[in-house]
């Protein structure tokens, strides 16, 4: 099965699934709570980086940055991170830039997984004071867009494949 047809395929079941068309009735799922609605503006606050440095918001003022909330834990982002870090090191010449945001409940579990994986696109950890400004979605992963504008431009919530992850790169 090409990706295009399986993506169809996902898509199609997941939207039969949520009709109730296919067995016993399943409900959509009900939006993640902290998630912002494409065309919200997003502020960024400053946040303090897992490997040292500082994520400077006044940087991303008219970039376009991808957000992206993770943790070491979680199999789903295990298999959206390498497509992150992919998209970081091919776009980031042309401006775009990442946070990634862990929600691990210690900051060195965060540094260990990337330091094992290599993953060097910049990613903050969860603290109360950053999670008051900008909110931790109840699953994971969640990837957002913010566009030049500072508006969300797009979301992803949950696994997705590497060839979407890709596609946020036409924000630039």
């Amino acid at each position: 099965m090409s990706r295009l047809d399986r993506r169809r395929w996902c898509r199609s079941v997941g939207a039969a699934l949520a009709l109730g068309l296919g067995g016993p009735q399943v409900r959509a799922a009900e939006p993640l709570k902290h998630v912002p609605a494409v065309g919200a503006a997003l502020r960024l606050p400053d946040v303090p980086l897992l490997e040292g440095g500082e994520f400077k918001a006044g940087s991303a003022q008219g970039q376009v940055v991808v957000v992206y909330w993770w943790a070491s834990w979680c199999p789903f982002c295990a298999q959206v991170t390498p497509s992150i870090q992919k998209l970081w090191r091919a776009h980031r010449e042309r401006g775009l830039m990442v946070l990634g945001l862990s929600i691990d409940q210690d900051p060195a579990a965060a540094r260990t997984y990337r330091a094992k994986r290599g993953y060097d696109f910049p990613s903050g950890w969860v603290t109360p004071a950053l999670e008051s400004v900008l909110p931790r979605p109840q699953g994971l992963p969640v990837t957002l867009v913010r566009g030049r504008d500072g508006r969300v431009a797009a979301v992803e919530i949950g696994q997705v494949f590497p060839e979407d992850i890709e596609q946020l790169a036409r924000f630039l």
